[in-house]
């Protein structure tokens, strides 16, 4: 028991750089590991921005992944910091062709060719000259523009999920300086403004592209979605009428109609696009797969749901342990779950992430603490990643030291949680619900490096936004009241948290 303990009392707060991670993929990719590969490669990328190696082997996995946007965002970045290493500007040449941007194809290629004559890629790069010259129609012009677009689109859409949303704010402020046409612009920044508060200016920016874009339907989307989240009641019931009667023909617009409807809980409506889309052999990114799976789920469509969720993982394994049908689990459980020694086994040992966090959690606050420690096959140290061994450290009595901003934003995370659980007095449904749908979305934020700054107002946020979801009779004042914090710090924070759940952006 002691050496047990002993084990347990070592954990340390290990956050590993964006080299470890690298080095992690390397070594997948030497095993031909891909999914694991694009996993270490893209939390490198999160850890070390401009590191050069991680950004050409990210592109690269995304270039073989067919992600032609991402790739060309991360290889013109690589670029950028290294413009006469030859295999980023081949590469730079070939994605430039995938996206059919032949100037900038034909640019990097004779770059390339210039650098290395010799080189490993020249015929490769002579290869996409002759592709450039069959395709005769080159509109130069054009295509620097919609290179100059996709980048900035890119590069926006990457801080918003990563949560930094001014930086988003500042490269879309400067898209749209420079082309003042460029409507899917103005549409995420309007949802950018939106995330971080600033409500009049993202309504404004919405405003202005239905007066000078009539009917642009993702500007009605924004504002339906901008209605039901400030229960904006009499407008969202308008906008809804709008939006069932619109019948989209491409593609791009009956994604962004299903996944508002989804989103507002029109699940039938939204379940018969995004299906639509996909009987005819549509193969999305994860937020199509996820908002596929919630509107099968809930139009009582199971087996389309369960099949949508395991595409979704193989594209995004962190979205694991978000599953429509996860929270509900939770009604049947005995009620006051820090008890519930087989539940909290169970959840320990859980394949998903945010499980086992809610376990340690539950560990922490449970009176089988010891006995559960002390055995030898229910806790594996080995098998967990770090942000769950600073948990299972935190369950166990460490004192984090608070000397680094990653430390104080685990810190600040938990105590997310532990504000959830005192409002509430025990793991009832309700606290647990709460719980499970923290440590999903907060995990999720975690990774995004996102800071927690006000614990007590993003645990107000979450119950309400559990609450409202189950179709409680609450306002956002009585929620507030019940945290003793704002109604508008209590938005604010909503605002910020909606980010780390799937949504769809242009």
């Amino acid at each position: 028991m002691e050496n047990k303990e002993h084990q347990k009392e070592k954990i340390v707060s290990f956050l590993p750089t964006g080299d470890y991670y690298y080095e992690k993929a390397i070594k997948a990719l030497e095993k031909e590991q891909i999914d694991k590969a694009y996993k270490y490669l893209k939390r490198a990328e999160e850890l070390s921005p401009d590191d050069v190696r991680v950004l050409t082997q990210y592109g690269l996995l995304e270039i073989e992944a067919q992600n032609y946007e991402h790739a060309y965002e991360l290889i013109h970045t690589a670029y950028s910091l290294e413009p006469s290493n030859s295999e980023i500007v081949f590469l730079l040449a070939d994605v430039s062709g995938c996206l059919g941007l032949m100037r900038d194809a034909k640019k990097y290629a004779e770059q390339y060719l210039a650098q290395e004559p010799d080189g490993i890629y020249a015929l490769d790069a002579y290869e996409i000259l002759d592709f450039v010259e069959y395709e005769e129609n080159i509109a130069e012009d054009v295509d620097e523009q919609d290179a100059e677009k996709l980048i900035g689109q890119e590069k926006a859409r990457r801080f918003m999920e990563q949560g930094d949303f001014q930086k988003a704010i500042e490269v879309l402020e400067q898209l749209i300086e420079k082309f003042p046409d460029a409507w899917p612009a103005y549409n995420n920044l309007s949802l950018a403004y939106f995330y971080i508060g600033e409500a009049e200016q993202a309504h404004a920016l919405l405003k202005h592209v239905l007066r000078e874009n009539h009917g642009n339907l993702h500007a009605l989307c924004n504002l339906a979605v901008f209605a039901y989240y400030e229960r904006q009641e009499e407008e969202l019931k308008g906008l809804m009428a709008l939006l069932k009667k619109i019948q989209p023909y491409e593609w791009e617009n009956r994604y962004k109609l299903g996944a508002t409807l989804a989103l507002i809980g029109e699940y039938e409506t939204a379940y018969k696009w995004l299906r639509s889309m996909h009987k005819r052999g549509y193969e999305g990114d994860p937020g199509f797969y996820y908002w596929l799976a919630q509107s099968a789920y809930f139009s009582k469509q199971e087996d389309i749901a369960k099949a949508a969720w395991q595409a979704l993982l193989a594209l995004d394994p962190s979205k694991e342990g978000l599953e429509p049908w996860h929270t509900q689990s939770l009604a049947t459980e005995e009620h006051s779950l820090e008890k519930n020694r087989e539940l909290i086994i169970e959840k320990i040992n859980s394949s998903y992430t945010s499980d086992r966090l809610f376990g340690f959690f539950m560990l922490k606050h449970s009176p089988h603490k010891q006995e559960i420690v002390a055995h030898p096959k229910w806790i594996d140290i080995e098998q967990y990643n770090e942000v769950e061994k600073l948990c299972l450290a935190y369950a166990l009595g460490h004192e984090f030291q608070m000397e680094t901003a990653s430390e104080k934003s685990f810190v600040r995370f938990l105590q997310v949680a532990e504000k959830l659980f005192a409002v509430h007095g025990d793991l009832s449904f309700t606290a647990a619900s709460a719980l499970q749908l923290w440590f999903s979305i907060g995990e999720i934020a975690l990774r995004a490096n996102y800071a927690f700054k006000n614990p007590v107002a993003i645990a107000a946020a979450i119950d309400y936004m559990l609450q409202s979801a189950l179709g409680e009779n609450i306002t956002k004042k009585q929620c507030a009241e019940n945290y003793c914090v704002g109604v508008a710090t209590l938005t604010k924070y909503m605002n910020e948290l909606l980010t780390f759940v799937p949504t769809k952006a242009e």
